[in-house]
């Protein structure tokens, strides 16, 4: 497995405001976007609470790579919460609706966190191009233990090899995301011209895994040469 080390420990803690809505009709939320608010939503916990807080509240926790567990206060009450899922207009990009789910510091809780590559890998410096698949990893586990993100090193990388999520192994988290699936990988030039070509992640993927696996055939050869000429 890949080991992959944390440097932050802990998410970190963003604290926000917000105040519950009268209205929670289309008209309603037209008039809070109109006036620079956000119209929300938490749930997970005991009822659903809709509320809003200003557009520009949000701008440290949406326009970031990193999580955050959010302190969130709604009329005086306290909540625990994860961002869920941000919806954007399709024309301006303004944020029109956010959904947070209410998290216990004693229960797991499955969300989504960033991936960070660090490291510059063999194959990149032999002329090989970095593929990176997947942005996020989904992964379950208590709150204490969740940190801003995970930190992949690709310093080791070659040609042709990749990292996938069942060889992550990280401390106190459960990965959700089938173990096969790719995350990132070093590809050969030719693989990237073909990548802008059109060729799918899915043929990428399995001509760096065929060359991984013609590698530790060729290698069983050697060995078992070895062993007859001995």
């Amino acid at each position: 497995m890949t080991s992959v080390t944390q440097k932050n420990y802990k998410m970190e803690n963003f604290k926000l405001s917000g105040d519950i809505r009268t209205s929670v009709g289309k008209k309603s939320s037209k008039l809070l976007r109109k006036q620079g608010d956000v119209p929300c939503v938490l749930y997970g916990g005991e009822k659903t609470i809709h509320f809003y807080s200003p557009e520009l509240s949000f701008k440290k926790i949406i326009y970031t790579p990193n999580a955050y567990l959010i302190k969130l206060t709604i009329d005086g009450q306290e909540h625990n919460a994860l961002l869920q899922d941000v919806q954007f207009h399709p024309v301006t990009d303004r944020i029109i609706h956010i959904d947070f789910k209410e998290i216990s510091f004693g229960k797991d809780v499955i969300t989504y966190l960033p991936i960070k590559i660090t490291g510059e890998s063999i194959g990149l410096k032999e002329g090989g191009k970095l593929s990176q698949k997947r942005r996020k990893l989904k992964v379950k586990g208590l709150p204490k233990d969740l940190p801003d993100y995970i930190e992949i090193d690709i310093t080791e990388l070659e040609i042709g090899e990749s990292i996938k999520v069942g060889e992550l192994d990280i401390k106190n988290l459960s990965m959700l995301d089938p173990h096969r699936s790719m995350i990132v990988a070093v590809v050969s030039s030719r693989l990237s011209k073909g990548m802008e070509e059109g060729e799918t992640g899915e043929e990428i993927a399995d001509e760096v895994e065929a060359g991984e696996e013609t590698s530790t055939e060729e290698t069983g050869a050697e060995e078992t040469g070895a062993e007859e000429k001995t």
